[in-house]
């Protein structure tokens, strides 16, 4: 059992108001095949929540569109009531059609039922962080984060987030309300996004890296982070974590997980201590395609 918490990956507040350890959990993995129904084992899920929170994990990220109405009722299931220190991160702005299949929808009226349905579902007063899943290029992006706003000033959300976006539509987003965060595709094998990481960073929003833990042929048998992790008595998967934790103060990974042993390895990825030397051969390990 890891005696390393996620308190060890140091701290960040987000919007200077949600102090979070930077190191998280996704619950995405926490649903069925294709992030569609329930999983295997709800009780088994339920168990990595809580041992998420023993082990100081406070920043739990989510989506209604998670089964979809999968994840958030299992947070809800092993988390209520929440603890003073835990931020539940959830997202709207996708439908679903079955297995792996996602439908960008953010018509304000859209966004507003769910962000009502998540309160309720969660059983929470006020949403800590709500994400915009994907902009939907159908609707205006002033009417999409316009709403949230609306639902900020209602006191229904406290901080608004982003996914998959670019620059300039960051930019845009900012001239309608403030923005907390921001989640894009980013990993050591894929860091297309790099622009967008150094956006946030320059501008103290929060980047919170989905796929955080997509590294293909990095972490498997013979892969080229196999030798760096053996020498420094790590996994892969490990090096992966702590090469992000260690890219950029605003970075708060969300690896998930439905196994309990697997959360205790990527937790302990906080206590990894990595020299300059060893993110540049990490960096070097792989061609990204940024």
């Amino acid at each position: 059992m890891t005696s390393v918490r996620a308190d060890a990956s140091g701290r960040f507040v987000i919007d200077d108001a949600l102090p979070v350890n930077r190191l998280g959990y996704g619950t995405m993995q926490l649903t069925g095949p294709g992030v569609w129904g329930p999983p295997a084992d709800p009780d088994a899920a339920v168990r990595v929540l809580r041992r998420a929170v023993e082990l100081g994990v406070t920043l739990f990220d989510t989506a209604d569109s998670y089964g979809p109405l999968v994840a958030e009722p299992l947070l809800r299931r092993a988390l209520a009531p929440y603890e003073e220190d835990i931020v539940i991160a959830t997202k709207a702005g996708f439908t679903r059609q079955g297995p792996d299949r996602w439908t960008p929808l953010g018509r304000p009226a859209y966004l507003r039922q769910q962000c009502e349905m998540s309160l309720r579902i969660l059983g929470v007063d006020r949403i800590a962080l709500f994400q915009l899943h994907r902009v939907d290029p159908e609707v205006p992006l002033e009417d999409q984060v316009g709403e949230l706003e609306a639902l900020k000033d209602e006191g229904k959300i406290a901080h608004i987030g982003l996914s998959e976006v670019s620059v300039d539509q960051i930019e845009q987003a900012r001239a309608i309300a403030p923005i907390a965060s921001v989640q894009n595709l980013y990993n050591l094998a894929d860091r297309t996004a790099e622009n967008v990481l150094d956006y946030c960073e320059g501008h103290h929003i929060a980047f919170i890296p989905w796929f955080p833990l997509a590294t293909g042929d990095l972490v498997k048998s013979g892969g080229p982070l196999e030798a760096i992790a053996s020498r420094l008595s790590a996994t892969p998967s490990q090096l992966a974590l702590a090469w992000l934790l260690h890219r950029s103060p605003v970075m708060l990974p969300i690896p998930g997980t439905s196994s309990v042993e697997h959360l205790e390895q990527n937790v302990a990825a906080a206590g990894l201590q990595l020299t300059d030397d060893d993110i540049t051969e990490l960096t070097a390990a792989v061609t990204s395609p940024s």
